[in-house]
């Protein structure tokens, strides 16, 4: 069985909003001036919560929905968080996870892939599915994205916002499609970095002209490794970036806008939760059922890109 699916999505972002209005009269931009350069209306920031807390809440709200879905947690034998902003290097994000819901047997890990660490952690949960014998996973992205950006820094400020998003996997009974096509390259990777205690420094204009290259490069190739044709894709779900990006994107592969799912003027960029939250609310609207392709396409600091073929 080399088969898996994904079982149930979750998503938590926190209460404050800011708006983009709020923003512009902050940082006496003119009016209209942020939506109009990245698509976003808003973007959510904590107050007094941490990044573990977050987290909690988005697997959370994964087990709210379905009290049957509360007896399986047991069956979870890996816990993976893609994370950029953890708050400290041990314990990890998913052992915080792991003992909140009192899974005694369990692999917990953290890793750090930029904003296309989401993309890392589920194939990482899929390898793990496929040749052990691990029934369940839960992938995680989380970033809190407020603390690390410098307020009057127009490149960041205007575009991260904090959230988080989970994944229930599991093996499935059901033969299902998926491909992987992940890579990193190191020779530009200065365009966007973070380095502990200090600021987001981004080169908008560079990230620009790589995440709409470099992202229709690998899916192109995941298509043809994959032998299927972007017709039968019922959407891509990007890493929220900037709208521009993902409207250039979807112009070079020839797609239907409305094909590229984008969620970024309600929830801001994420970084690793963009993703998963993007998925709960396809779910959310009832956009995905079982059967469906779609591609999840991951890219930033590294530079890291990576898409992944799915049958939902």
């Amino acid at each position: 069985m080399e088969s898996i699916q994904i079982v149930e999505n979750g998503k938590y972002l926190p209460k404050r909003k800011v708006t983009s209005n709020q923003m512009e009269e902050i940082l006496q931009l003119e009016k209209g001036y942020i939506e109009k350069r990245t698509g976003i209306k808003q973007r959510y920031y904590i107050d007094d919560e941490t990044i573990e807390k977050m987290a909690l809440k988005a697997v959370k709200s994964i087990f709210n929905k379905d009290t049957k879905l509360e007896e399986i947690k047991q069956k979870i034998g890996l816990i993976i968080t893609a994370t950029t902003t953890t708050n400290q290097l041990m314990p990890g994000i998913s052992n915080y996870i792991q003992k909140k819901l009192q899974i005694k047997d369990c692999i917990c890990l953290d890793i750090l892939a930029g904003c296309s660490g989401y993309i890392n952690a589920f194939d990482i949960a899929r390898m793990y599915l496929i040749n052990t014998q691990i029934e369940k996973a839960l992938v995680i992205g989380v970033d809190v994205l407020s603390k690390f950006i410098e307020k009057k820094d127009i490149n960041t400020s205007i575009i991260l916002s904090d959230g988080a998003g989970a994944t229930l996997i599991e093996k499935s009974q059901k033969e299902k499609k998926y491909c992987s096509h992940i890579v990193s390259n190191g020779d530009n990777n200065e365009i966007l970095t973070c380095k502990s205690n200090e600021y987001i420094n981004m080169d908008g204009k560079e990230v620009y002209k790589y995440a709409v290259t470099k992202t229709v490069e690998n899916i192109k190739e995941l298509l043809e490794k994959s032998n299927e044709n972007i017709e039968n894709i019922k959407y891509i779900v990007p890493h929220q970036s900037n709208k521009k990006i993902m409207k250039s994107i979807a112009s070079r592969l020839g797609l239907p806008e409305g094909k590229m799912y984008m969620d970024i003027e309600r929830v801001g960029n994420t970084f690793c939760a963009t993703i998963p939250i993007a998925l709960e609310e396809m779910y959310e609207d009832k956009l995905l059922k079982r059967g469906d392709k779609i591609i999840l396409l991951g890219y930033g600091g590294g530079l890291n890109t990576g898409s992944i073929l799915l049958e939902i």
